[in-house]
């Protein structure tokens, strides 16, 4: 998509539009390099990236944590499906491993099941649902990335 009139964008002109982008909401480097190349193909997108990582207006680990956190803390992603999408939004995977480490090992997936199973169902005993609701249940938590064993473990354990 090229700028209203057909003049190609200069290098500060393209970076005052990343610095808007990044306005609205973070981006990785492989996002912003997509964006910047689509917008403006014959220009030095590169050095663009530098200013603004050098400047710290774009930082992959800092967007990694804050994304991973978050995603845990809601509920939406854990385990294997929040690696999934954090290579889906452009993470490296040496980003992913270094951001996820750490936060799964402080979370217990076990209790993060059990908030997940509860928002989805409040007040669900495992022992006197349906087979149909546990197994709707279960696959919820499976597809939010959750381990088989540790949802098994904590609906069990909840009763």
């Amino acid at each position: 998509m090229k700028s209203r009139n057909s003049e190609p964008l200069s290098s500060d002109q393209l970076y005052q539009y990343s610095l808007r982008l990044l306005a609205g909401r973070d981006y990785t480097v492989a996002r912003i390099r997509g964006k910047l190349a689509a917008r403006e193909p014959d220009c030095d997108v590169e050095s663009v990236i530098s200013r603004l990582q050098s400047e710290g207006w774009l930082n992959d680990k800092r967007y990694a944590v804050r994304f991973a956190e978050s995603a845990i803390a809601s509920g939406l992603y854990y385990g294997v499906r929040l690696r999934v999408e954090m290579r889906r939004r452009g993470f490296s995977a040496d980003v992913i491993t270094e951001t996820l480490a750490p936060l799964l090992a402080e979370n217990d997936e076990i209790s993060e099941v059990r908030s997940a199973a509860e928002r989805r169902n409040p007040g669900f005993s495992y022992s006197e649902a349906s087979d149909r609701d546990k197994r709707r249940l279960i696959a919820f938590l499976q597809r939010r990335g959750y381990r088989l064993s540790a949802i098994m473990r904590a609906l069990r354990t909840v009763e």
